[in-house]
């Protein structure tokens, strides 16, 4: 009864239960007073709904929920039904001509109920509202356990998400050191520049990479930034070809993705080779986008923590994109390809 779901679901079901009573009388050939209906609305409304409300709340909860008391849950719906049969009776002698008696058509005579032949119909009727809350109450419950579940998914994917971004982010800038570190202990005069396109990187890294998504436009000039620092680790600069076609100004993109590639093409590629460079390909339209990156082998160039970064971003593919993207890749002897298509 806590969420607005369930409350919906109580209101709609009296609802519907007090229309069906109401056509009941406005169809039926005795005419009902408005002291009648009282009776029938007031008491037998107020016990039947005692009924539905102590299964619900007490007892559900209680033995079933909580103590897992089964037997002890069937006897107390008998000894429920029991009860509140008792009191319909009491209402009933009580109230005999209204409850007890109806009109025979063939002889107008006045015919009373026999009381067995009432008892068994109340009891009938206390086990109809015990068994529709019950229902409603698992219901509830189970809607309810879904939707937890599913935010406590969603929570578990935004930690891990965030994880897996924490990784990233200092996976990339270990790497990037190194580099400036390479150029500084060289004395290179575009150390300053290294370090000036370092922070360009890191701003965007940190700050526009926080949104889910970003513009493809704006994950594209990362790589170029990207590209631009490695060059100057190279004194001729670095061999890359880099073809962009399609529409990339206002596609969404998660952040961060395509990067893992190219810098895996930097760590474990020949990248200064003009014969060979490093391809990178993308095409974009308003639903796909394909992304290729092939990177001649240095087998000199070994990473010891090498694998983080792809493993990491295969990871991000399945929690981001499930059933929305495919990843090819081709290890051969001389090169390395990585093809990615995803569902924008």
């Amino acid at each position: 009864m806590k969420h607005k779901g369930s409350i919906f679901i109580h209101i709609i079901f009296w609802l519907f239960l007090g229309m069906i009573c109401v056509m009941a009388i406005i169809n039926s050939e005795k005419k009902s007073s408005g002291y009648d209906i009282m009776v029938y609305f007031g008491y037998y409304g107020l016990i039947n709904i005692s009924i539905f409300y102590i299964n619900y709340m007490l007892l559900i909860p209680q033995l079933v929920k909580e103590r897992k008391k089964y037997g002890l849950y069937v006897i107390a719906m008998v000894l429920l039904i029991v009860f509140m049969g008792v009191l319909k009776t009491l209402v009933a002698l009580l109230y005999s001509d209204i409850v007890l008696t109806y009109v025979n058509h063939t002889t107008s005579a006045k015919v009373f109920t026999k009381i067995p032949q009432y008892i068994l119909r109340t009891v009938f009727v206390s086990g109809f509202f015990m068994v529709i809350s019950s229902l409603i109450k698992f219901a509830v419950d189970w809607f309810g356990n879904e939707r937890i579940q599913r935010q406590l998914e969603s929570e578990k994917k935004d930690m891990e998400l965030q994880f897996l971004k924490s990784q990233l982010n200092p996976h990339f800038l270990f790497n990037s050191l190194n580099n400036i570190y390479s150029l500084a202990y060289q004395k290179s005069d575009k150390t300053a520049d290294a370090i000036l396109k370092l922070s360009e990187i890191m701003r965007y890294m940190i700050y526009e990479s926080n949104d889910s998504r970003v513009a493809l436009s704006k994950e594209i000039e990362y790589v170029k930034s990207f590209i631009d620092l490695q060059r100057l680790r190279f004194k001729d600069g670095a061999a890359v070809a880099l073809t962009i076609h399609g529409e990339i100004n206002d596609q969404p993109i998660v952040p961060l993705i395509l990067i893992s590639f190219v810098e895996n093409a930097f760590k474990h590629g020949v990248a200064n080779d003009p014969k060979d460079p490093i391809k990178i390909n993308l095409i974009a339209n308003q639903k796909i986008l394909h992304f290729s990156i092939t990177n001649k082998k240095n087998n000199f160039n070994k990473d010891e923590m090498g694998g983080v970064g792809l493993n990491n971003v295969e990871r991000r593919l399945q929690l981001l994109y499930p059933e929305r993207y495919k990843l090819n890749i081709v290890n051969s002897a001389t090169h390395y390809t990585s093809e990615l298509m995803l569902d924008i």
